[in-house]
């Protein structure tokens, strides 16, 4: 039963840390200007749907498994590295903020997997998929770091 209530306190906090992701996402990929920009935004902007996908998984695996699903009331931002830069030209900026927010994504299913071993191979199926997903966003942004950080 504690088992049970650790697996779905995680699988919240990764809920919370996609759907914060998703807010600043949106934001980055508006608020960018320049030419240098276009790229980000448009990686940005697609990757939108691939977290808020994620959010909706975690959330049924959360009611599934007995949990409610928290409402915004219960929302607490803590991405701090990924918030919009007051110099809308900051790319850098930005790509290093997703780099961080995915990071911490992956050490929160990393940990969500562990916790799932030999208990819960469903969630811990899902998380495995999502980290999978993670760590293909963090590469990308990686690759852009290495050709707009040199500039």
């Amino acid at each position: 039963m504690k088992k049970n209530k650790d697996i779905i306190r995680a699988l919240e906090d990764a809920y919370w840390k996609e759907l914060e992701t998703v807010q600043n996402y949106i934001a980055n990929s508006i608020n960018l200007d320049g030419v240098r920009a276009e790229e980000i935004k448009t990686a940005l902007a697609a990757d939108v749907a691939a977290e808020l996908g994620h959010a909706q998984q975690l959330a049924r695996r959360i009611k599934v498994l007995g949990g409610r699903v928290p409402g915004s009331k219960e929302f607490k931002a803590r991405q701090k590295g990924l918030q919009p830069p007051s110099d809308s030209t900051d790319v850098v900026a930005v790509i290093r903020g997703v780099i961080e927010a995915e990071e911490d994504a992956i050490a929160g299913y990393n940990k969500l997997i562990k916790l799932c071993d030999e208990v819960d191979y469903v969630t811990q199926d899902l998380a495995i998929t999502l980290l999978a997903d993670e760590e293909g966003h963090r590469e990308q942004f990686h690759s852009f770091l290495k050709e707009y950080a040199r500039k």
